[in-house]
This record gives C-alpha cells, structure tokens and sequence, in this order.
C-alpha cells in the first residue's frame, strides 16, 4: 500500500522537522512541555511503525491502534486550536512556520491514512485508546501548573487554569478527547 507507506512517512519527516525548528527558537524541555508536540511526536512514531510494517508486508492490528491512538492525540491538537486556541490567539499565528506542520498538516494526514490505509479493528472499549494521550498529559499538565511546589511549575501555557477552572477544563478535554476518538472510530 504505497500511499499510506507515503503518507506516514510524510507525517514523521513533517512532525520531526516541526519539532526541530522549535527546538531551535527554544530549549527542547519547554517544547516538549506542549501537547502538541508531543501528540505530534507520538503520532510520528506510530506512523512509522505502521510504515515499517507496509514494508516488511503486513501491519499487525496491535500496531493500527497504535497510529488510532497517535492520530487521536493530534485530533485533539487540531480541535483545540480550531475551537480554542485560535479565537484567542489568532489562526494566523498558530497556522504559521513549524505550527502549521504540528497544528494542521500532520493531523489532517494523520486522519486521512487512518480513515483510507490504516484503520484498525477496534472494539468500543478501544476507543479509550485515543483518550489515553489526553489523560497522561492531563494528569502531568495538572501537576506541573497546579500541584507542583511554586519553583518547579510551569506557566497555565494554555490558559486552562485561570481563576482555577481547571477541573472544568480538565473533564471537558477528556470529554473533548472522547468526542474526537469516536469520531474517528465511527467514521
């Protein structure tokens, strides 16, 4: 299947290069402390398993849940720039250099190969899977913003936090999540 083998190699050497102009304008643990590079980064390395496997002949269904799960998290990375983070701080912005990449091509690629090559056979409960990338960072984003001791937090980087919403923000994101897995698992 040579357009997916394409078009999941497209996604690694687009997420990794993303990740590396950022990389560049800032120290790699800040970037890193963004969802969307590592959403990005978890759905390249799923895209390049499943490329691998093409290659070698077969693509082992452990290994499709794998890309479901990536291609969720960047799901969710397109959702919250399209419905959150754009009215607030500009399309233009977030659509623009490396973020362009990690914000809306590799997401649209990601969905694209999953929805024609690489859908797994998924039952419901599988559909956690895609929740699971949102969870972890949650749990991490909630901690290191909210819980950790005042030297070792990181600033609200996306402004979940503020007047301490958080638990509203937390559940709507796993609410959101759940929403975009389905989706994906339904459509």
């Amino acid at each position: 299947m040579l357009p997916s083998i394409l078009t999941n190699l497209a996604i690694v050497v687009f997420a990794v290069a993303a990740a590396i102009a950022h990389g560049r304008k800032a120290p790699l643990r800040t970037v890193m402390r963004y969802f969307t590079a590592l959403s990005n980064l978890l759905c390249a390395a799923a895209a390049l398993t499943v490329a691998v496997c093409r290659i070698c002949g077969a693509v082992p269904n452990g290994v499709l849940m794998f890309k479901y799960a990536g291609t969720a998290a960047v799901t969710v990375t397109l959702l919250t720039v399209l419905i959150f983070l754009g009215p607030r701080v500009g399309y233009k912005k977030l659509f623009s250099g490396p973020d362009l990449w990690l914000h809306l091509v590799c997401p649209v690629l990601a969905i694209v190969s999953l929805l024609l090559w690489d859908k797994p056979v998924l039952p419901f409960a599988g559909t956690l899977l895609g929740v699971l990338p949102v969870l972890l960072y949650g749990l991490l984003y909630l901690y290191k913003v909210v819980l950790a001791p005042e030297g070792r937090r990181w600033p609200d980087l996306y402004g979940f936090n503020r007047t301490g919403r958080w638990p509203a923000a937390f559940v709507l994101m796993l609410v959101g999540s759940f929403a975009a897995s389905m989706l994906l698992r339904l459509a």
